[in-house]
């Protein structure tokens, strides 16, 4: 997404008052990347209670409370990491990690069935990521419009998938345009069907790759509990900041 994607939301008296990214995931509309803009005189807690009811917000940790107090609930509760690499760029080498076990690396150029099991067990039920929804719900809300760039943004040439020696797709790294910031989106491994630490390999590749189209930097959300943030720290990811997204109450009847 370009600058001009952002959508600016104003007041009554048609004053500026926040910022977002304006898309549908789920089946709801989102406000994403969501900012209160410095000097707003107008009450942007009652602009979003009032402008955007069912729809989810993402933004700081300190707005989502202010929402929550209002009313919202919480739909996650995440941190967002960045790689610099620029400053701290990724070894030579990262680019083309190899593939153990007979895995080989391809783009992510699949239709979103064939990554659909890989994904779904990847995040089973006890996840902190697992979407409680049934499977043909969650491939048509969840992997489809990601793949299809309408959820986050466009895929990223980068983005890569492992595939066995039957075609079959076992592991995935999909990384995607965010308001003009190289975003992982999604990490995921088949866990009975890839090795331990394939997720890592495939990390280092799109990070590699990414640096060497000459982005100065990755990022990502990880979910509050999730174990996989150890393994973004190890591979030079560092925290940036702490966001909510809440589901904004309906108005009353």
């Amino acid at each position: 997404m370009a600058e001009k994607d952002w959508m600016i939301g104003r007041d009554s008296d048609g004053v500026p008052v926040v910022r977002y990214l304006r898309s549908e995931r789920e089946g709801r509309p989102w406000a994403d990347l969501l900012e209160v803009l410095d000097g707003a005189a107008g009450d942007p807690v009652a602009y979003v209670r009032s402008a955007m009811p069912g729809w989810v917000v993402s933004g700081s940790a300190e707005f989502g409370r202010e929402l929550l107090d209002g009313g919202a609930t919480v739909l996650r509760h995440a941190h967002t990491l960045r790689r610099d690499l620029t400053a701290d760029p990724p070894p030579a080498d990262w680019a083309g990690t190899p593939l153990r076990d007979g895995f080989h690396a391809v783009p992510c150029d699949r239709a979103p069935q064939d990554l659909f099991a890989a994904w779904r067990a990847a995040f089973g039920p006890g996840h902190p990521d697992h979407l409680p929804a049934d499977d043909d719900r969650a491939l048509a809300e969840r992997m489809a419009p990601l793949l299809a760039g309408e959820a986050i943004g466009p895929v990223l040439p980068s983005s890569v998938l492992a595939v066995d020696a039957t075609g079959r797709v076992v592991a995935g790294v999909v990384l995607t345009d965010r308001g003009g910031v190289p975003w992982i989106a999604d990490v995921f491994r088949h866990p009975a069907r890839g090795y331990p630490g394939l997720g890592a390999d495939l990390l280092r590749r799109v990070v590699g790759d990414t640096a060497g189209r000459g982005r100065t930097e990755v990022q990502l959300t990880v979910t509050e509990g999730n174990p996989a943030r150890r393994l973004y720290e190890r591979l030079g990811f560092r925290h940036l900041s702490t966001g909510l997204s809440v589901i904004v109450p309906d108005h009353p009847h």
